[in-house]
């Protein structure tokens, strides 16, 4: 046996660091031979076959190489795409397992024709111009300089998100240094840093992360992919969002980042994009694994296998039902807790990822996996529990949470003044039992959110009827055209003091449900400073002002208040149950009594009455302040019969009326139209 063989390993995948080499294992079950390139500081490519193949691993030594190497794979085999097949070894492909990946594609018939061309022409996309390379990165970091770096691990039930982009956040904000804006380094400067704490949050959830592809069909519009909703590369932090560059020092920028987060007591959250690839369906590019074993990495139409089947809108879906794909989900989630010490994952379209044969399964191979995995069992796992084959709220494991779109539609038609909600608002504000109790899970199943990135922002939610999304050259067809909205009485910026008034209470009314009701609050990153697109509602596209937070217009008055809220969530017991409250009655650490404004509790009747659009909450810990939540969605102002006060009495905590007043021993109160009191009785 060769003595290389004795150094080379078919796994891990990827890249193994030795002493003035590495090995390199790659998986491709339809591959005939494989080979290594790498590239010197001009370009000059040297290609090494991998000698070695164990199962359908191709793996061998490669001299040489080391931190610093840029390289790409090249993979020869059978060319039958009406059979499935993709493989060319003229084309430069990317090592689903990179660490770090350099440059960005140039578009063009060389990259969207060539599988539709002669495969023997090399394909135009090999210069070392246009084609990104993979980056050997050194894993080492010192994780304990300074103060040693320690996972808040924050309980869901004191859980409050905030969504943002790491571009999007820093990008004019005016205490984040020029050259860090933009960046990983901007993220985790002290000045951004400080707005999160100062704000009250405990979790930062950050928009895609993973390396990812910008769009032909946008880069032809002048427009660019902002959102990053179009990885490529699993495991490598994306290049563009790096002060450092992107040559293998995005890498410890962003681990800089998650450190500074930790020490601040701030948890770090990746949205993930695990569901599809940037290649797309067969009229797309091959940017790396269709083109290293097509059929294990995607799911391919059973008639048809030239064609991809699709639950995602973007062309292709993962075939989770295969180990290697599935295997390459759970290495990622893996590398970036203990190589990149992230807290927790949000799964974009996590519905795909359960569907083995086709349907949605509760006990995927995904799924068991994860439940089994000790590395990823500490950490924070939310679905976002649709595919555009099926809605699947409520439909995952125990220990997992979800986007609630229950919560933002209930609420949303509720201070809307829609007819007949109010029994469905009162399951939100509960924690949603109607979805969650029969299952024997909690509240914390659910991540409530009234906006999210994808749709109007508060602001304009409540300053539009109707998605103004021209600018990206859709015709305004695009994004979502029933947005349960409303402007105030003016489309889009106004002068009047009336309208400005409404938008204002309905914005605090919004806030404070999301931030009163049991489960675990998701603030899109802005809501808090009323940030606007300009009525744009899918501004994915949307690289510049529309998206970027315009800190040098922020409602300082709307900031206040939604600290004010979130401190009291946080500081008061009965604000974020871990389980569901139950009725005085039954008794328990946490009660809720539910009643009409009349002090009286709710029949069927009332709960059918289309006009009934007022009730009151009394939530109570033992041993804790206790606090009624009166809410009317009523265009007129309603006498409220205030309950008894458990402790001392009732104190103003939170009013989205400016002139709400409570004055001594209150049993009466009228709360305005359209508007929310919170009481306090301290204990």
């Amino acid at each position: 046996m060769p003595t290389d063989a004795l150094r080379s390993l078919p796994y891990p995948l990827g890249v193994t660091l030795l002493d003035g080499s590495i090995s390199f294992a790659l998986y491709s079950e339809t591959a005939d031979s494989v080979y290594f390139s790498s590239f010197d500081e001009n370009g000059t490519e040297t290609q090494t076959r991998l000698t070695e193949r164990t199962g359908h691993v191709f793996h061998g030594i490669v001299e040489g190489a080391g931190i610093g190497t840029r390289y790409g794979v090249r993979v020869d085999g059978e060319w039958n795409p009406e059979n499935g097949l993709r493989h060319n070894k003229h084309k430069l492909l990317l090592d689903p397992h990179a660490t770090a990946i350099e440059g960005d594609y140039t578009w063009g018939q060389a990259v969207f024709g060539h599988d539709m061309n002669d495969p023997e022409t090399r394909d135009d996309t090999d210069s070392a111009d246009s084609t990104p390379r993979c980056v050997i990165t050194d894993p080492a970091f010192d994780w304990n300089e300074g103060t040693p770096d320690q996972a808040p691990r924050t309980p869901l039930s004191e859980t409050i998100i905030y969504e943002t982009h790491v571009k999007g956040f820093t990008q004019q904000h005016p205490d984040v240094p020029e050259e860090l804006r933009g960046t990983y380094a901007g993220l985790g400067h002290p000045a951004a840093i400080k707005y999160f704490t100062d704000l009250g949050v405990t979790a930062v959830e950050l928009m895609p992360v993973h390396q990812f592809v910008q769009d032909s069909h946008l880069l032809e519009k002048g427009l660019r992919n902002y959102w990053g909703y179009n990885s490529i590369g699993f495991f490598a932090p994306h290049g563009d969002y790096a002060a450092g560059g992107d040559g293998g020092a995005q890498v410890n920028e962003f681990k800089a980042m998650v450190k500074a987060f930790h020490a601040a007591g701030l948890e770090v959250i990746l949205d993930v994009v695990y569901n599809h690839t940037a290649e797309g369906n067969h009229m797309g590019p091959t940017l790396s694994f269709k083109g290293i074993d097509n059929e294990a990495y995607y799911r391919l139409v059973q008639d048809d296998r030239a064609n991809y089947f699709d639950t995602t809108g973007t062309g292709n879906s993962l075939n989770v039902s295969h180990p290697t794909a599935l295997g390459l989900i759970m290495d990622s989630l893996r590398y970036w807790v203990t190589e990149m010490h992230v807290d927790g994952f949000r799964f974009d379209l996590a519905t795909t990822l359960t569907r083995q044969g086709g349907d949605a399964e509760l006990h995927s191979a995904f799924l068991t996996l994860i439940a089994q995995d000790p590395v990823l069992a500490p950490v924070k796992m939310i679905a976002e529990p649709w595919d555009t084959a099926g809605y699947q709220v409520g439909g995952f494991p125990a220990d997992w949470s979800e986007w609630n779109g229950k919560f933002r539609d209930d609420v949303r038609d509720f201070w809307q003044g829609t007819d007949g909600i109010l029994g469905t608002l009162s399951q939100r504000v509960l924690g949603s039992p109607d979805v969650y109790e029969a299952d024997r899970r909690s509240p914390l199943s659910s991540i409530n959110f009234v906006t999210a990135h994808d749709g109007f922002t508060l602001a304009d939610l409540t300053s539009y009827n109707q998605k103004h999304n021209a600018a990206n050259g859709e015709d305004n067809n695009d994004g979502e055209s029933d947005n349960k909205s409303s402007n105030g009485g003016a489309e889009g910026p106004t002068d009047d003091q009336a309208v400005c008034e409404r938008r204002d209470l309905l914005r605090r009314n919004f806030l404070a449900t999301l931030l009163l009701s049991a489960g675990v609050p998701m603030i899109l990153g802005g809501d808090e400073i009323a940030r606007t697109q300009g009525g744009n509602n899918n501004a994915y596209c949307q690289d510049n002002e529309i998206s970027w937070f315009d800190w040098a217009n922020a409602d300082n008055d709307l900031l206040e208040f939604t600290k004010t809220l979130i401190a009291l969530r946080r500081e008061n017991l009965a604000l974020h149950p871990a389980w569901f409250r139950q009725s005085p009655e039954v008794g328990g650490d946490n009660t809720v009594q539910i009643e009409r404004s009349d002090a009286e509790g709710f029949s069927d009747d009332d709960w059918q009455n289309p006009d009934a659009r007022s009730i009151a909450f009394v939530l109570e810990h033992e041993s804790a302040d206790a606090f009624a939540l009166l809410l009317n969605a009523a265009a007129n102002g309603v006498e409220f019969q205030v309950p008894p006060a458990p402790h001392a009495e009732w104190q103003l905590a939170a009013s989205s009326d400016p002139a709400q007043q409570v004055e001594g021993d209150v049993t009466t109160l009228i709360v305005a139209g359209t508007s929310f009191t919170l009481l306090r009785s301290r204990a």
